[in-house]
């Protein structure tokens, strides 16, 4: 039986260190495809000003909240306090995570909102038919897509793009995952938190997008987060021997 259709409100997600550029552009861009959501901004203590920036664009618009953190602690601290944050409000049933850099197309929401009225969480692949990364050099393309090869391949998951990090849930779905109990920090938090819905049943699906270079600002991957995630993969596989629940993130009790 498929999930009923979904009311309530849309949220969508979005962190920022040093997005000022970005950031307006963004959020009218997102706004102006889905009218009726809210973008709640997660900065990090931006130096450039992005908080500021936030807060003069949630006083001009009552669509858009900010989340102000004391400093940069890591793309996977600044989601589990952006989701926690959204969860908290009754009425919020979707929720949707994405870059604020235009990397992830903001024409692309729709399609990843409108999935979810057949499944639990909406992936937004590079690496299916239909998807693609115009514009990276084949070295960047050989590692993006062995990363989410071989963590395909270890932790056995039929996904093909674990690394990406623009997605919509079904508030169901990430309400049972204890957002605490998580450990990644960088982009290995993607490959994380699906693994941890793929482990507790969820219907997942992937919809083709295109990744597009940031024309502003500066990329934050760093080899130091891509190693963080190589490991945290294995740790996952090695750790879900023992147990039968995710590794990571341990279920939320719902009793």
């Amino acid at each position: 039986m498929s999930p009923p259709l979904l009311p309530g409100r849309t949220w969508i997600v979005v962190p920022t260190y040093n997005e000022r550029d970005n950031l307006e552009p963004l959020v009218h861009a997102v706004l102006a495809q889905v009218p009726d959501a809210h973008v709640l901004v997660v900065d990090d203590n931006s130096p450039d000003g992005t908080g500021a920036l936030a807060d003069s664009l949630a006083a001009a618009d009552g669509r858009v909240a900010v989340l102000h953190r004391a400093g940069k602690q890591g793309l996977g601290q600044a989601y589990r306090a952006g989701f926690a944050e959204v969860l908290r409000d009754p009425e919020c049933t979707r929720i949707v995570q994405m870059d604020c850099d235009f990397s992830h197309d903001p024409a692309d929401v729709p399609r990843l909102l409108a999935a979810l009225d057949t499944c639990d969480l909406a992936i937004g692949s590079r690496n299916i038919k239909g998807g693609g990364t115009p514009g990276w050099s084949w070295t960047r393309r050989v590692i993006s897509w062995g990363g989410s090869t071989v963590s395909r391949i270890v932790l056995g998951m039929p996904v093909r793009d674990l690394t990406g990090g623009f997605k919509a849930w079904r508030r169901e779905l990430l309400g049972r995952i204890d957002l605490e109990g998580g450990y990644a920090n960088g982009y290995g938090f993607q490959v994380e938190m699906t693994w941890t819905a793929h482990r507790l049943g969820a219907r997942i699906v992937e919809l083709p997008i295109i990744f597009h270079e940031r024309t502003a600002g500066v990329s934050k991957m760093t080899a130091s987060i891509a190693g963080e995630a190589l490991l945290m993969v294995i740790r996952l596989r090695l750790s879900s021997r023992g147990s039968g629940q995710p590794a990571a993130l341990r279920v939320r009790d719902r009793s």
